[in-house]
């Protein structure tokens, strides 16, 4: 019997799947096809990295490795849901919350000084950030289709269709005051420490981070106003209703594990 795996993941998409994947399910049956579930989430990738710590009953395979195999064969069917780029503070957030619900699972060492501690270390790192996607992405970072799926486009094309030229779709962004435009970058001449401040509405000056950084290195900075941010939007909001258009909004920041949580 043919199957379709379901990745269970985190967030927003979680909760999608408690109510859309047994209208899946029901239909997939009709057609003799079953619908398993395979656990990709940050929690379950955590799990998976450190087995001799749980219990066996706590225990769960690594399930992104297995896809990552399957994303090889041409008769590979994966429904991939959105995950989280981890990033460290929602890594120790689900570390705290898997340690309170009674698994084992080890601290994430922020600065290791032991082989062991290392090792534990170097086990959180293959989780964090985009670990999900290269992988089943067969680790392109192009997002180049996969062999199989590029063949079945060759042989079944899809057309676009007519555009028309006085089509009202169009993208709009920020022509200055964002992340882009505000991008300074500095080669550093002598050894010294960065600082990262923040500064309230009554003066206070706050360090939320200092780095070391030595002569030769190369240090990249930006920043994005959150009027001028707002202003845009408000006015893109307001043409598109004018226009009758639907809007649709695209965040995109080089470092999502950094940015995501941030502006999101």
């Amino acid at each position: 019997m043919s199957k379709i795996i379901y990745t269970h993941t985190d967030e927003a998409p979680a909760l999608a799947t408690y109510s859309f994947l047994p209208i899946i399910q029901a239909f997939a049956k009709a057609a003799g096809i079953t619908v398993e579930t395979r656990d990709i989430s940050l929690a379950g990738r955590v799990i998976s990295a450190f087995p001799e710590n749980l219990t066996e009953e706590q225990q769960i395979g690594d399930a992104l490795a297995e896809l990552g195999e399957m994303t090889l064969a041409p008769e590979a069917n994966i429904i991939k849901l959105p995950n989280i780029s981890a990033s460290i503070p929602q890594l120790q957030a689900t570390i705290a919350e898997l340690q309170a619900a009674g698994f084992g699972v080890p601290d994430y060492p922020t600065n290791p000084d032991t082989p062991d501690l290392e090792n534990i270390r170097e086990r959180y790192d293959r989780i964090k950030g985009s670990a999900v996607n290269p992988v089943l992405r067969e680790g392109n970072s192009d997002r180049r289709a996969p062999r199989a799926v590029k063949e079945f486009a060759q042989k079944f094309p899809h057309s676009m269709g007519e555009w028309s030229s006085d089509s009202k779709t169009h993208v709009a962004t920020m022509t200055g005051n964002d992340f882009r435009s505000n991008e300074q970058s500095v080669t550093i001449t002598t050894p010294t420490t960065l600082r990262i401040q923040h500064t309230s509405t009554g003066g206070t000056t706050t360090i939320l981070k200092e780095v070391e950084v030595n002569a030769g290195e190369i240090v990249d900075a930006t920043f994005m106003s959150v009027r001028h941010l707002r202003s845009f939007l408000d006015q893109e909001l307001a043409d598109s209703k004018e226009r009758g258009l639907l809007f649709s909004l695209h965040l995109k920041a080089t470092m999502m594990k950094v940015s995501d949580p941030i502006i999101f």
